[in-house]
């Protein structure tokens, strides 16, 4: 059933986009390429786990792969598999059962650390598959486990640790797993392009609980996940595209400052191609993909295009969070556009951009490949500090020789960047605690302990966290590193430092689930280890007696669900400076207002915890 989204705020954006010219910088070359193994199966998807495993898959009827499924299993005639476990430390591959077509799927990892894979192709479009991460486990498949077909869509983990599921030739989204109160299917405004051009949506989370939603070469802003949606941002860089099939690249900036009243968030969106490309393309004719790169400030109310200009144009690249706050373009071509055959001259050299640097001084070149990674190419962060790069298979079918044209790539490899080089040792950090796999909380302050061979430098001693992605068609889902800091960065023994920071306040800016924590120490991360944040529930409310009039608040829950703090009221009417409610007894949202001031109401008391996740679960009275 298809259900309008309710409106709970609305404000119209003014379009203000300011092109910069620049030069960029043209700093000497780093990082270092290894080939790893060859695993099979082209990694058109890759996911990494808690347990340093990489699930791998690209689609179940491209034929025959290199990988044999294991006892001489079969699956619809097909004996070869078409996902793998990759190990991490051993490259050790094990063969995977897949029972339905997981082409161009989207994924996202659950607060327990299961992936939930959603979508495909064919009989896949409406499965969801949740692969947990033990020994010798498989893929186990749900029937129906989503609404409608979901087909080159995109996963975004919420506050709450639910999902959100939406994309191409699908004008809605919806919400995995189902709830009494959010199974239905919900639509996307007029003002998205999907309403008439086939794109793939990219969802980001904003550290009020708002989406940002980006599509072709357009932006919204969605106010409390199912409230209004404000009108949309207006177009990047001339209105040319930059989702499938002209396919750039997003990823949300690294999260700063996150004990202050308000946190900035920024999304850079880089290459694409000028509008008309893919159709040139199928006719034989291979534009220049976009040289630029467009970045915003999404928290601002009047959020403006700031317009940069890497070192080559990029089409299909992919950008990766690293654990030093810089972001990784990688993987790509300089020609043409996403689909099969339509890319050429594949772009080589990863680009670092450093976000901090003055406008003009951000990117820096790198040491390139000798494998194209063109359409269906994937890339993560692992814990060590490296780029695992793999997949590119720009045919319908596994293709090899030298008479094919960017070969069907089955090999993995490694990108290095400088940071782990060789002469940083004494640099580097090692954690001693806490341990890999430790449980943590929000707004906590924690004393993490490492050891340095060389001299500490105090004042440049800081912590990041990293969610790993799910990485597919040149996007990671659910992407974000936040930069902790570091207090009180003392000496305890010889070579043993200790470090404090506050863990993140709210679920709105780090989703409950796994993260890779970082001690950096003069831009040289270490190793990092898995950290698990753990989702905090509300205790369950009692009825209380009434009380005197604006006495009402009885107490106040620090861990935002949704859109802001929560009081629990009783028979009585409340202000705040962001808005207003009037309850009877139950759960109040202070709302975060972020487009126009907004009033909500709710009569009946809130005994589930499902219901206070469910911003539907408020009427709106004066938008």
């Amino acid at each position: 059933m298809m259900t309008n989204v309710s409106l709970i705020d609305l404000s119209l954006f003014l379009l203000l986009i300011f092109h910069f010219s620049q030069n960029p910088t043209a700093d000497a070359a780093g990082g270092k390429w290894q080939v790893l193994k060859n695993v099979g199966i082209s990694a058109m998807h890759m996911q990494l786990l808690k347990n340093d495993r990489i699930i791998l898959f690209d689609r179940t009827d491209f034929g025959k792969s290199n990988l044999s499924l294991p006892n001489g299993n079969c699956v619809n005639n097909y004996c070869t598999a078409h996902s793998a476990e990759f190990t991490v430390q051993t490259n050790a591959v094990r063969p995977l059962t897949v029972l339905s077509d997981v082409w161009c799927s989207s994924g996202s990892m659950a607060p327990n650390g299961n992936l939930i894979q959603t979508g495909g192709f064919n009989g896949g479009e409406r499965r969801v598959r949740v692969f947990q991460p033990c020994t010798g486990c498989d893929w186990k498949e749900i029937v129906d486990g989503v609404n409608v077909r979901r087909w080159y869509a995109t996963n975004h983990v919420l506050p709450d640790g639910r999902h959100i599921v939406g994309g191409r030739r699908q004008f809605n989204y919806e919400f995995y797993p189902k709830t009494p109160s959010s199974s239905s299917v919900y639509s996307l405004p007029p003002t998205m392009p999907a309403r008439k051009i086939i794109s793939t949506l990219l969802f980001f989370s904003t550290p009020t609980a708002n989406l940002f939603i980006f599509a072709n070469n357009r932006a919204i802003l969605s106010i409390g996940v199912k409230g209004a949606q404000c009108p949309r941002i207006g177009s990047a860089t001339g209105g040319d595209p930059r989702s499938y099939p002209s396919t750039g690249s997003a990823v949300l900036l690294p999260l700063k400052n996150l004990t202050a009243p308000s946190v900035e968030a920024e999304v850079l969106i880089c290459g694409g191609t000028p509008k008309g490309s893919y159709t040139k393309a199928t006719n034989g004719t291979f534009v220049g993909a976009l040289n630029t790169c467009a970045r915003i400030k999404i928290t601002d109310p009047n959020p403006q295009w700031v317009v940069e200009t890497m070192p080559q144009a990029r089409v299909m690249g992919d950008m990766i969070l690293l654990p030093d706050a810089t972001v990784l373009l990688i993987n790509g071509a300089s020609s043409g556009a996403a689909g099969w055959e339509l890319g050429r001259n594949p772009v080589l050299s990863p680009v670092v951009y450093r976000p901090n640097n003055a406008v003009g001084s951000r990117f820096e070149q790198q040491n390139p490949t000798t494998i194209p990674r063109m359409y269906h190419s994937t890339a993560l962060l692992v814990r060590d500090g490296r780029v695992l790069v793999g997949g590119s298979n720009p045919h319908d079918k596994y293709e090899f020789g030298n008479n094919v044209l960017f070969s069907t790539e089955l090999r993995l490899e490694a990108f290095s960047p400088q940071y782990l080089d060789a002469k940083y040792a004494d640099l580097r950090p090692t954690i001693i605690a806490p341990l890999n796999q430790a449980k943590i909380r929000y707004g906590i302050k924690l004393a993490v302990q490492f050891s340095l061979t060389g001299t500490l430098a105090t004042n440049s001693v800081y912590l990041t966290m990293v969610a790993p992605p799910f990485s597919s068609h040149s996007f990671s889902m659910n992407q974000r590193l936040l930069v902790l800091g570091a207090e009180n960065v003392r000496q305890v023994g010889p070579t043993t430092y200790q470090a404090q920071v506050t863990t993140p306040p709210s679920g709105n800016l780090a989703p409950s689930g796994f993260y890779i924590l970082y001690v950096v120490h003069q831009q040289i991360p270490s190793e990092g280890i898995f950290v698990q944040i753990l989702l905090n529930l509300p205790e369950n409310p009692r009825r209380q007696p009434k009380v005197g009039r604006m006495a009402c608040v009885v107490k106040t829950m620090p861990q935002a669900r949704v859109m802001g703090d929560m009081r629990l009221l009783t028979n009585c009417s409340a202000s705040n400076s962001n808005g207003a409610a009037v309850v009877t007894a139950g759960w109040e949202f202070n709302i975060t207002r972020q487009c126009c001031p907004v009033t909500v109401t709710r009569k009946q008391p809130l005994s589930r915890i499902q219901d206070y996740l469910t911003a539907q679960s408020f009427k709106s009275i004066s938008p």
